[in-house]
């Protein structure tokens, strides 16, 4: 089978692009597209738990760590420890941390309103439905494996 015609070579293209596209934008405002993930992903109002920001991005703990100590070096969040578990620290922004923030919204509102623009909704309707169904039988054949019974699947 060529690569071109397997679903997985399309999701990566398609996210490589959209990647490069929200790096270059958000290089301009000295921050990247992680960064930019990151912010997007703090609560404005409550901060939010470190332990809640790694899954919501699929990130690994250890490059959560590095990604949260650079942020904080650079003024972008601030950590308070829990009083009562010094074990549990929630993510809050700074003041500058809400502007990138706000500068990373505004990307990706732009970038879904060309593709809504672009794309009748009929067809982006059928995509949301597609991806959904592709997530769903990933975490199904990810809870197979972690269960220690995987499916195999087909190469050709």
């Amino acid at each position: 089978m060529k690569k071109e015609k397997t679903v997985d070579f399309h999701i990566k293209w398609g996210w490589h692009a959209i990647s490069r596209m929200y790096n270059a934008n958000a290089s301009r405002f000295g921050i990247t597209m992680a960064i930019g993930y990151v912010l997007l992903n703090i609560d404005l109002d409550q901060g939010t738990p470190a332990t809640k920001i790694g899954p919501l991005l699929g990130m690994e703990p250890r490059s959560l760590v590095r990604m949260l100590k650079s942020l904080e070096e650079r003024g972008l969040i601030r950590r308070e420890v829990g009083d009562n578990d010094k074990r549990f620290v929630r993510i809050y922004l700074t003041e500058e941390g809400k502007v990138k923030r706000e500068m990373a919204r505004d990307g990706v509102i732009l970038f879904n309103n060309m593709i809504r623009e672009k794309i009748p909704l009929d067809k982006l309707v059928i995509f949301f439905e597609v991806m959904k169904d592709i997530n769903k039988l990933v975490e199904e054949e990810n809870s197979k494996i972690r269960a220690g019974e995987p499916e195999e699947l087909p190469l050709d």
